[in-house]
């Protein structure tokens, strides 16, 4: 069993997007998928919502800003889960911080914009902290790039300038139209798209996820 927590201090860098992906390229690996939504604005519960996949049935809200229901939800996760995916809000560091503390890996994705490159050192330092208090080698933590075009100067120097601080970088996922489409859907990618670009890097991902959560 794993605990994963998606984290940052920045809206809008794919927190919810990974979160939702991995929990469908996890399922296909055959384990079992609780996803907690920890974020205020339930992007990963509406998502759920307008459809009838994966999503629908493993999606858990939680309470916003509520850390005990949260751990509370964890517990009872872990009890019938392979994996638990922790969503966490952006302007809430207190929540992302608790997380942490029961997390065996926490993501922390990044956009290729230098402007991403700021808040992640905040949420670094929230996992860090988590990390001191566990007195341990938990949480793992690693960089995801996020909403990368590729074939840009940012898109080709953000792995590197992840590097720079310090931590593992882990395969980046692309901006890419079909994403969009299959939150639109209510689906995951590999629901809706499953065999293309955005489907093969997000199980790539969930792979590498998976092997690091695992150890």
């Amino acid at each position: 069993m794993a605990v994963i927590a998606i984290a940052g201090r920045k809206g809008g860098i794919g927190k919810s997007t990974i979160a939702g992906n991995l929990a469908a390229e996890f399922d296909a690996m055959g384990h079992s998928v609780a996803l907690l939504d920890a974020d205020p604005q339930h992007s990963l519960a509406a998502w759920a919502s307008q459809g009838e996949g994966l999503l629908s049935r493993c999606v858990q809200k939680v309470e916003p800003g509520d850390t005990d229901d949260m751990k509370a939800k964890v517990r009872a996760a872990s009890k019938s889960a392979d994996i638990v995916l922790i969503d966490t809000p952006p302007g809430m560091p207190e929540i992302a911080y608790q997380a942490a503390l029961v997390a065996d890996l926490a993501l922390l994705p990044c956009g290729p914009s230098p402007l991403d490159l700021f808040p992640l050192k905040d949420a670094l330092n929230l996992a860090l902290k988590a990390r001191a208090q566990r007195r341990a080698k938990k949480p793992r933590i690693r960089f995801v790039p996020s909403k990368v075009l590729m074939n840009t100067n940012l898109g080709r120097n953000l792995t590197s300038s992840l590097e720079s601080m310090g931590k593992k970088v882990l395969s980046g996922i692309g901006q890419r139209i079909v994403v969009a489409e299959a939150v639109s859907a209510g689906l995951t990618v590999r629901e809706y798209a499953p065999n293309s670009s955005a489907e093969a890097e997000f199980a790539k991902l969930a792979r590498e996820v998976l092997k690091v959560a695992s150890r």
